[in-house]
């Protein structure tokens, strides 16, 4: 480009400003918690749409007024999406500018905003990605696993039991991709010691995992090692806080899966017992199952351990 071609950043901004916003539906990332991460176009879209469907109107009030933004605002959320997406859909066709925000992160990844995306699509009106900060992808780049390949699975459910078979089909899908892979679930703070803990029996207390707390906020924190390590770490602290990404890595090669599945029986055995205060017996009952292996191979692999700590 010549020096005569050659413009300012501020110039781009000036006429970017200029330009009418398009009708269309704007799907727009907010920060997740620093508030310097909200991009340009953002701010823009936000100040230029006719109105914003917010997941929460009261937490986008915050934003709004720290950047003076008096665009309206709708709420957009869980309870509300169906009767909501159609009736915002309706005034797209009538070529409105509507933005779409969550209350942190990317609308529509485990958050409101993929079913008005899906139906504006089958209108035909034009939907517009403002790209932006996502938790997911921050923790991935920084968690130090492999993030060539790599699958995203929104929250673990609530409940123990299917929490445990959601953990028991993703490790039966680990298992079946041969190439290095990285698995990233959400979880809250009141859940994460004792999803940790069926990450120990389900995938063995050797697993590579990463929990990235609180992300671009003051106390940011990246907790690596393994699966054990992580859930003796917060299971030790008085309280846990702050959003929660959880990352399973790869399994371990052949030779060294087999190695940790031989010692690590015991510290499973031991942590379900401690975490959720069954019997032995129940605890190696679930443990065998977990493993695919008999009730009574799991005995005598735990009778053979604890004599050796003897």
């Amino acid at each position: 480009m010549s020096s005569e071609e050659e413009v300012t950043a501020d110039e781009l901004v000036g006429a970017s400003h200029e330009k009418p916003l398009a009708p269309g539906l704007y799907l727009v990332a907010t920060p997740i918690g620093n508030l310097e991460d909200i991009t340009l176009r953002a701010l823009r879209v936000l100040r230029s749409v006719d109105r914003i469907a917010c997941e929460d109107t009261r937490q986008t009030a915050k934003l709004l007024g720290h950047f003076g933004i008096r665009t309206p605002t709708v709420s957009y959320h869980l309870h509300n999406e169906n009767a909501r997406s159609s009736e915002l859909t309706e005034a797209l066709k009538a070529g409105g500018r509507i933005a779409v925000v969550s209350d942190a992160g990317m609308p529509g990844i485990a958050d409101p905003g993929a079913m008005i995306a899906a139906e504006a699509i089958a209108a035909g009106i034009d939907v517009f990605p403002i790209p932006g900060a996502n938790a997911a992808l921050s923790a991935l780049i920084a968690s130090g696993l492999p993030s060539e390949r790599f699958a995203f699975h929104g929250f673990l459910p609530s409940k123990e039991g299917q929490r445990r078979t959601a953990l028991e089909a993703l490790q039966a899908a680990v298992k079946a991709t041969p190439e290095p892979a990285t698995h990233i679930v959400y979880e809250t703070p009141h859940r994460i010691v004792d999803a940790l803990a069926d990450v120990v029996s389900v995938f063995g207390p050797e697993h590579p995992v990463v929990l990235a707390r609180e992300l671009t906020k003051l106390h940011e924190e990246f907790l690596r090692g393994t699966a054990s390590e992580l859930y003796e770490t917060l299971k030790a602290r008085p309280s846990v806080r702050g959003e929660m990404v959880l990352l399973l890595g790869s399994l371990p090669t052949a030779g060294a899966a087999e190695t940790a599945s031989t010692t690590s029986l015991v510290s499973e055995v031991a942590a379900l017992m401690s975490t959720e205060n069954l019997s032995e017996k129940d605890a190696l009952k679930r443990v065998a199952k977990a493993r695919g292996i008999g009730k009574s191979e799991a005995y005598r692999e735990w009778q053979r351990n604890q004599t050796r700590r003897r």
